[in-house]
């Protein structure tokens, strides 16, 4: 049980280098962003959050490769035999056991599926929650006739309403975690059949005395894993149906969690930002203030 505490603690730790790594990437993409107030007027360029999502995406790959070699591997009757008496014992052991090749075993496909899918999470989630949602309230506050408001230099001031945002927030998490899916789903389904081949993979690099053999032992995983994913696409209609197998149960479930930590994670976001002076957009006689 400690030991499976220390996985779920380390992936939380992970988790937060992944943000972090986000904020750090898109301000350095997009240097208006990096101002601390807490609305970006005018919003990040998707272009921008897709390239530090891909950027954040494959550091944390490259960052949890140690902890992934580690849970692929991991069997619960090693614990309950007293083989490893704590966490870090196991992950000495184990890691020295197979080598900086075995902690990256498999690593072009984390690469991919974390790049590319925290690419489209990070954009897809910043285009909602900012692009969306602007171009929603000076659509409703510009369009509608008697709309109330006090008027200033012949200007309509207008205050947003409190819960249009908070819905956006939710919709744009939700709509995040369906295209990291897209992405994520897929290639996680390759992952399971690759990660069944790493005992055998491992045995035969501890016996192979030269790089190359090496090399040709991850080739050949490679294509035994392509040949075990066409067998069983060919059982299940196609690669579509196989690949997309449990897509729909799956994202289900992560959109509640997904939501709320993205909510969280931009509340935190304008906790620790500036009291600079409000944003607006004016349109139409209109200036909609962004409190």
């Amino acid at each position: 049980m400690h030991i499976i505490g220390a996985f779920r603690l380390i992936g939380d730790s992970v988790g937060a280098i992944l943000y972090t790594s986000y904020l750090q990437a898109v301000g350095f993409l997009y240097p208006p962003s990096s101002k601390s107030s807490k609305r970006k007027y005018p919003p990040v360029p998707p272009s921008k959050t897709f390239a530090a999502g891909f950027v954040a995406g494959a550091l944390q790959s490259f960052v949890a490769a140690p902890l992934d070699a580690l849970s692929v591997r991991f069997r619960p009757s090693d614990v309950l035999s007293g083989h490893y008496s704590n966490m870090w014992q196991y992950g000495l052991l184990k890691l020295r056991e197979i080598g900086v090749r075995g902690v990256f075993a498999g690593w072009s496909l984390s690469f991919l599926k974390d790049s590319f899918g925290y690419a489209l999470f990070f954009s897809t989630f910043e285009f909602l929650k900012a692009q969306g949602f602007y171009t929603f309230i000076t659509w409703y506050y510009t369009g509608i006739p008697g709309l109330e408001a006090r008027e200033k230099k012949d200007i309509h001031i207008v205050t947003p309403h409190f819960a249009i945002e908070p819905v956006f927030l939710m919709l744009a998490g939700a709509a995040a975690t369906v295209s990291q899916q897209v992405i994520q789903h897929p290639i996680g389904r390759v992952q399971e059949v690759y990660y069944k081949s790493l005992p055998s993979l491992d045995k035969q690099n501890h016996l192979s005395d030269s790089k190359s053999k090496i090399l040709l032992n991850y080739y050949k995983t490679y294509h035994e894993t392509y040949k075990q994913c066409l067998a069983r696409a060919v059982r299940s209609g196609g690669w579509r149906p196989w690949l997309l197998k449990g897509f729909f149960y799956n994202t289900i479930k992560q959109v509640p969690s997904t939501s709320a930590g993205l909510i969280i994670f931009e509340l935190v976001r304008r906790r620790y930002s500036s009291e600079s002076e409000a944003s607006s957009i004016e349109a139409d006689g209109y200036k909609i203030l962004l409190a």
